[in-house]
């Protein structure tokens, strides 16, 4: 069995990212990809204009600390005063233009209105409450890279600059369908010995997190003639096939022949707990992945080694891997594993981390309760006070 990073790097190492572009609105480009590198066209700030409500003043006028001077007009944000005289300040509202001749901002807290006259009781810095043109955006600057996963962040930023329409990749789409004959959709009436399909719930959500369009071909039955046809179906015009369930040796379990009889296999069997049974292939001109049919194991299979497949073949260039934290453990875990073990957990109040006490790949209550998962190395027992690495769901499901 390969380690998990030997059969993430090797399903990395095959992805065709996706090469059409659409232009669209910067209001609907929330969590797409994009495709080219944008350049402001200006600066901002446009102009020097003051953090704070105030009164833009000359600072060698209020030298002294206690200076009375003529408030000589007023100047909203949007709005372009007038020169600033020699002695005269003016009331001014954050985010305005700073006149020409004032060289600082005294904050109203610190000043006496009385009638037309405010008296200053502070001795300002040239610069002072000041932001400078282009302090934040110079004219010519790139503001986002190609390949970045625009996030509300980053559409503000585009705004700011004026990019009323942004160039992404075409959205990804992913056929998704579930085998087993034991699979009832929640709403219809269970038969002895049949479970409701969670995993079509959970996977759909997981895809539509990363702005996937998705084709669902449903429950699919046990049989290897029916997993074949929904295979050949679901390859056309698709980029990727997802599946739940049928990977693993049993009689009833078809993914592996139906993909080495439609498609080739490049890897099946990963050394990690829970979700050994992953499979990774391609059909026709689409690339495959079969999950384990355990929730959890679906789960977590899907955090480790589909999202990042899925973030490449979108055209995402930055990093992909979750950013991990050193947490002190509060438990006692003895029995290590051969496998890499993703123990699910979470923070508790005395800032350690705590395990759920069933750690099963049918208890989907886990990854309810826990924040995240710990990453424990094969062979690796641990104990309380030992320090782990914890990843946080946040990190894994978007």
């Amino acid at each position: 069995m390969l380690a998990v990073r030997e059969a993430l790097d090797l399903m990395l190492a095959a992805v065709r990212p996706v090469q059409e572009v659409e232009v669209i609105s910067t209001l609907a480009a929330n969590g797409r990809v994009l495709a080219s590198a944008q350049v402001s066209g200006m600066n901002v700030p446009g102009a020097d204009n003051t953090q704070m409500d105030g009164y833009a003043v000359r600072a060698a006028d209020c030298a002294s600390g206690q200076a009375s001077l003529t408030v000589s007009q007023r100047i909203p944000a949007g709005h372009v005063g007038q020169p600033l005289l020699p002695g005269t300040a003016a009331r001014i509202f954050t985010g305005a233009m700073i006149p020409e001749g004032a060289d600082a901002v005294v904050m109203q807290e610190q000043c006496e209105l009385a009638g037309n006259v405010v008296t200053v009781k502070h001795a300002p810095k040239s610069g002072e409450w000041i932001r400078r043109a282009g302090e934040d955006i110079t004219s010519g600057s790139v503001v986002l890279p190609a390949g970045v996963r625009l996030r509300s962040q980053e559409l503000g930023l585009a705004a700011s600059v004026g990019l009323a329409e942004l160039p992404v990749r075409r959205k990804l789409r992913v056929a998704v369908f579930f085998t087993g004959d034991e699979l009832t959709m929640p709403g219809e009436p269970l038969a002895p010995g049949a479970i409701y399909n969670s995993n079509r719930f959970t996977l759909r959500a997981l895809l539509e997190n990363l702005g996937c369009e998705i084709t669902d071909f449903g429950i699919v039955p046990d049989s290897l003639d029916a997993t074949r046809s929904v295979l050949r179906e679901s390859a056309q015009g698709h980029d990727l096939i997802i599946t739940s369930g049928g990977v693993s040796v049993g009689e009833e379990d078809h993914i592996k022949p139906a993909v080495e009889a439609e498609g080739k296999l490049n890897m099946w069997q990963i050394a990690v707990k829970p979700g050994k049974p992953l499979a990774f292939g391609e059909v026709q001109q689409a690339f495959f992945v079969g999950l384990p049919g355990n929730p959890v194991s679906s789960f977590i299979t899907f955090m480790l080694f589909v999202r990042p497949f899925v973030l490449r073949l979108q055209g995402v260039e930055g990093p992909i891997a979750p950013r991990a934290f050193t947490m002190r453990a509060d438990f006692d875990w003895p029995k290590a594993d051969k496998r890499n073990e993703f123990l699910r957990a979470r923070i508790n109040e005395a800032g350690g981390v705590e395990l759920f006490r069933n750690q099963s790949s049918g208890v989907l209550t886990s990854t309810v309760w826990g924040d995240g998962v710990i990453d424990n190395p094969p062979g690796q027992a641990i104990a309380s006070g030992d320090l782990v690495r914890f990843i946080p769901f946040n990190e894994l499901l978007y």
